[in-house]
C-alpha cells in the first residue's frame, strides 16, 4: 500500500476526484486536475478501480491556482473540493461530468448538454449553512474522512451574514447542540437559527424569528426554519427563467410541480397556466406554500408524496416541472408520471447520475431528451444543478 507509482490524470470524474489509469485501474485523486502528472500512493485499492493520494506534484495544470481557504485541503474542510481549480476550468469540468454521466448512465450518447452557467460571484453566495459541532462544542464542518468535525475561524462560500452570526456566537454551538442551522434571508437583517439535540432529526428555533424571506423577482417567499429553499439566490433566479423557457406555456396548460417545496416554481407557473398542481410531502414546506402561493387561485396544493398524489389528480397535464432531491424521483413516482404522458417534463436535478437514470426510464417510454442546461449553484465544490428539458414524442 506504501508503494509511490506516477500518474497521469486524464479526466474529472463525478464527486471531484481527477482520474488517471495505472495497471488497468481507474485511479481517482482528489485534489488533483486533469492534465497533471503526480506522484501518487493508493489508499483504498479495489479490483477494477482504487483511490489514491497525491503524494508529490510532478506536473502542474495551468487551472491550478491557490486555495483561498485555510481550511481547504486532504484531511481538512470536506465542504469545499475544487478551491485550488480556476473558476472557468470548473464549469468547464461541471459540463463534462453531466455529459459523462448522460452517456454512461443514461445511454445518451449525443445529448445536447450546453455550457454551464456561470455563478455571478463564486464566493460567498450561500444563504443557509449547518454547522456541525465537535466534541468540544465548537462549530465546525465535516472534515474529508466524513466523521470528523473539523472547527473552522473562516469560510469563503457563505454569505457575509452568516460568516458574522458564527462570529458573534464565538464559534460555538448552543447547549447540547448536535448542529446548527444558520440562515439568512435576501436582506441582510433577516437571520434565523435552528438547532438539533443530538437524537431529533429536526430543526428546533433558538431565535425569536423563524421565518425568513427570500426575494425572486417580482415574489418573496417565506421559508421556516428546516424547510428547503435553493442556497444562491442568484441561480434561483436563473432556474426560475430555465424552466418557464422550456415550458413556453401559453396560458391554457394545466401543469404539475412536483416536490414542489415552498412553492418557488408554482408562484412564476400559476402566472403563466391555467392550473398548477403543487406537491408536497414535508408539512413545514406545505405551511410555507400555503402563504406564498395564496394569491394565486389557480394552485392546488397537495400534501403528500409525488406516488401517491399522482394515483389522486385528475384530468390530463400538458407539463410536468420536477424538482426532486438529491436521490431523484423515487421509482413508483416515475411509472405512475409515464402513465400521465404529460407533453413536456423540465426536471430540475442536483444530481447528474440520478438525472441520468431517471432521463433514460423517461426515454424508454417515449421520450426525448432535448437538452441539459448545467448551472453551477454550488461554485468550489464538484456538485452541478442541471436543468433537463424532455418532450413525448408523437
Amino acid at each position: 500500500m506504501d508503494d509511490l507509482f506516477e500518474l497521469k490524470l486524464t479526466g474529472m470524474a463525478h464527486g471531484g476526484s481527477a482520474l488517471g489509469r495505472h495497471d488497468d485501474r481507474a485511479i481517482f485523486v482528489p485534489y488533483a486536475i486533469p492534465g497533471e502528472r503526480v506522484r501518487a500512493r493508493i489508499t483504498q485499492g479495489k479490483k477494477r478501480f482504487a483511490y489514491a493520494e497525491a503524494v508529490e506534484l510532478l506536473e502542474a495544470s495551468p487551472h491550478r491556482v491557490q486555495p483561498r481557504c485555510p481550511h481547504f485541503g486532504p484531511g481538512l474542510c470536506g465542504g469545499c473540493h475544487w478551491q485550488h481549480i480556476a473558476y472557468e476550468a470548473q464549469l468547464a469540468y461541471k459540463q463534462q461530468i453531466v455529459a459523462d454521466q448522460m452517456r454512461r448512465i443514461g445511454g445518451f450518447v449525443e445529448a445536447d448538454v450546453l455550457p454551464t452557467i456561470a455563478s455571478p460571484d463564486p464566493w460567498y453566495y450561500r444563504s443557509h449553512v449547518t454547522f456541525h459541532v465537535s466534541p468540544a462544542g465548537r462549530l465546525g464542518y465535516v472534515s474529508t474522512d466524513g466523521r470528523t468535525v473539523l472547527p473552522i475561524t473562516e469560510c469563503h462560500i457563505i454569505r457575509p451574514a452568516l460568516l458574522d452570526e458564527f462570529h458573534q456566537r464565538g464559534g460555538r454551538a448552543p447547549k447540547g447542540a448536535a448542529r446548527l442551522r444558520v440562515q439568512v434571508g435576501t436582506a441582510e437583517h433577516d437571520r434565523l437559527a435552528a438547532t438539533t439535540a443530538p437524537d431529533e432529526r429536526s430543526f428546533q428555533p433558538v431565535t425569536d424569528n423563524t421565518i425568513v424571506h427570500y426575494t425572486i423577482p417580482p415574489h418573496t417567499f417565506q421559508v421556516t426554519a428546516g424547510s428547503f429553499f435553493q442556497v444562491n439566490l442568484p441561480q434561483a433566479e436563473t432556474l426560475v427563467r430555465l424552466v418557464l423557457d422550456r415550458l413556453a406555456l401559453t396560458g391554457t396548460e394545466r401543469v404539475l410541480d412536483l416536490y414542489s417545496g415552498v412553492g418557488l416554481f408554482t408562484a412564476f407557473l400559476a402566472e403563466h397556466a391555467a392550473q398548477v398542481t403543487a406537491v408536497e410531502s414535508f408539512p413545514l414546506a406545505v405551511q410555507d406554500a400555503l402563504a406564498n402561493l395564496a394569491a394565486f387561485p389557480n394552485v392546488m396544493l397537495m400534501e403528500g408524496t409525488v406516488e401517491a398524489a399522482l394515483k389522486q389528480v385528475k384530468g390530463y397535464f400538458d407539463a410536468v416541472v420536477l424538482d426532486p432531491p438529491r436521490a431523484g424521483v423515487d421509482a413508483r413516482a416515475l411509472a405512475a408520471l409515464v402513465e400521465r404522458a404529460p407533453r413536456k417534463i423540465v426536471y430540475v436535478s442536483c444530481d447528474p447520475a440520478t438525472l441520468a437514470r431517471d432521463a433514460r426510464v423517461l426515454a424508454e417510454n417515449g421520450y426525448r431528451l432535448l437538452n441539459v442546461q448545467p448551472v453551477d449553484m454550488f461554485p468550489q465544490t464538484f456538485h452541478v444543478e442541471s436543468v433537463a428539458a424532455l418532450v413525448k414524442e408523437v
